[in-house]
């Protein structure tokens, strides 16, 4: 058999490899409550678990240990949320060995707690408004001590207090656009800049997303720094990634300047508002610096 019929035989559904990765997710799907490893899985096929783990992370985008823990992750916030479980039951029917594996399975995933994500904001109050701002039309978040939420909508604010409600659907949103106007007019107004009145800001997030976003404020105008650079500044010079996520997940978008964050080499990477209001942020800073 030649090279090219080799490929076609692999990539057909006949194929060895696809037949792997298909036992393999069917594996995992069906006994992740048993956790099984590399090597259990490597066994059940007749692999050995370098040809497995190559194979699999080739065809699936991902290993079989991070697919295993997406499964479990997956099950484990439908009995949190749905089922209401307990932490300790939660951990014991997926299989983890106790509640601080389900912490670990949550921080390393979602940059939250377990107890953190099943909260979601319960018995906070926020009041918002559309403004004007230099930036488009900005939604503005408030709770009584301070501003929460900063978000930027591109003529569907629908769609944009939609995406920022979800972030803590268990709090009490009300629609108050003179309760928020003080802040924007604070956030926009260069000579309401006062170092001798800071703006009052409440960072709701987990503990790990609080430190990425004070990290943030730490960036002077007319800076950026890279995703490395802040896991080194918060201590965790391994969770570029789940650094990045927590920098996705910034509620309070242009005071707190996730837009001066960049990727592995300076890279621009994704903005939750565009990279067209990130670029115009940037350029607009750089310009008053």
């Amino acid at each position: 058999m030649n090279a090219l019929a080799k490929l076609n035989t692999d990539v057909t559904p006949d194929g060895p490899d696809y037949d792997t990765v298909r036992r393999v997710i069917e594996l995992i799907t069906l006994d992740y409550r048993d956790q099984p490893s590399l090597e259990t899985l490597a066994s059940e096929l007749g692999q050995s678990p370098t040809q497995l783990q190559k194979t699999f992370t080739r065809w699936a985008g991902l290993s079989p240990k991070a697919f295993l823990q997406a499964v479990t992750l997956d099950h484990a916030k439908r009995l949190l949320r749905q089922e209401d479980l307990p932490l300790l039951e939660t951990s014991i029917e997926v299989g983890l060995s106790g509640p601080s594996r389900l912490h670990d399975l949550f921080v390393t995933h979602e940059a939250m707690s377990p107890g953190e994500w099943k909260a979601r904001g319960e018995g906070l109050l926020i009041r918002y408004g559309f403004h004007a701002s230099l930036f488009g039309t900005a939604l503005v978040m408030a709770t009584e001590r301070g501003l929460a939420g900063l978000a930027f909508s591109d003529g569907d604010e629908q769609a944009c207090l939609n995406d920022m409600t979800s972030r803590w659907p268990n709090a009490t949103f009300v629609e108050d656009r003179e309760a928020t106007a003080p802040y924007a007019e604070r956030v926009f107004r260069e000579d309401k800049w006062r170092c001798d009145q800071p703006l009052r800001v409440v960072l709701i997030g987990t503990d790990f997303q609080v430190r990425v976003w004070e990290s943030l404020l730490k960036i002077p105008m007319g800076k950026a720094v890279t995703y490395s650079d802040i896991a080194n500044d918060i201590g965790q010079p391994t969770a570029s990634r789940a650094v990045g996520a927590a920098v996705g997940r910034n509620p309070i978008s242009f005071v707190v300047p996730c837009h001066r964050a960049l990727g592995k080499n300076g890279a621009l990477t994704g903005y939750h508002w565009g990279l067209t209001r990130k670029r115009a942020m940037l350029g607009w800073e750089a310009g008053k610096a």
